[in-house]
């Protein structure tokens, strides 16, 4: 598939103001277009699935891995995480380039307290898919109206460090001044936003190795600095990006992600998390 992006670089800057906001909006729609082509891979088939349960035991994504690179067993005896969506809300930054809006959750939040995240959450039963599970996250936590908000696509789901399945839902915000934030002091304490590509890119980035029964994986983290604030994104938050960028930009990232397969815990219980 030929990128459109490619053809309407994010990083021009046109010389009048008119012309630039009618390219705005010609880059913009060019990138609705190219995501509304994008199908995530498919899940294992159960034949696959079987295979592996046989042979390897049960397997899982881990925290900011993509879930089709690991599945999760259809059996209804076995555990299955609750759903979750969040969303990658894009627009473009007055410099031309593509950004993403990001939160710090409040320090008194019962898990994840003070860290950076998408917004979005867990489903509900009003829900109509995940976009709506998503969009409505959005608005609760940073006042988000969802009609400003066009979904054109679902990434693959991810699986979070308290195995929750998590749905990286795309929405492109095309007018950014008519989304003013208000987030809720009770989940939110600051609304920012941050280049995508700079999740592909091999800058202010770090990694560290850990292992999950015997597996051993990549954890990611960005160092961020926006208005003389510094941010720290990682885990699931930073390997969406990672994907979501490699998505947008049709190619990899500057840097070895290294996705392992993930055996399951036969017993699971409150206090069962991923490392």
């Amino acid at each position: 598939m030929i990128s459109f992006l490619r053809k309407l670089p994010f990083s021009k800057v046109m010389d009048s103001s008119s012309t630039v906001a009618s390219s705005k909006t010609h880059r913009l729609v060019a990138l609705a277009q190219q995501l509304r082509l994008y199908k995530p891979p498919p899940p294992f088939d159960e034949m696959e699935e079987q295979q592996i349960q046989e042979t390897a035991g049960k397997v899982v994504s881990q925290v900011g891995f993509q879930e089709s690179v690991t599945p999760i067993v259809t059996d209804p005896e076995r555990f299955r995480p609750k759903k979750a969506a969040v969303l990658i809300c894009l627009f473009e930054g007055d410099a031309g380039d593509l950004r993403v809006i990001l939160t710090k959750r409040s320090s008194r939040m019962s898990t994840h307290s003070g860290e950076i995240s998408l917004p979005g959450g867990k489903a509900e039963e009003g829900d109509r898919d995940d976009g709506d599970t998503a969009t409505r996250e959005a608005k609760e936590e940073i006042g988000l109206d969802p009609s400003l908000v066009e979904v054109v696509t679902v990434l693959e789901p991810f699986l979070s460090k308290h195995l929750l399945r998590v749905v990286p839902v795309i929405g492109i915000l095309s007018n950014k001044k008519a989304f003013t934030p208000a987030p809720n002091p009770a989940e939110v304490e600051e609304v920012f936003d941050a280049p995508l590509e700079m999740f592909i890119k091999d800058e202010n980035r770090r990694d560290e190795e850990r292992e999950w029964m015997g597996e051993k994986f990549l954890l990611h983290f960005f160092d961020y600095e926006y208005e003389n604030k510094k941010y720290l994104i990682w885990g699931l938050t930073a390997g969406i990006l990672i994907r979501a960028a490699s998505v947008v930009y049709q190619k990899p990232p500057a840097f070895i992600e290294q996705n392992p397969k993930f055996k399951f815990p036969t017993v699971i219980n409150k206090d069962t998390i991923v490392p």
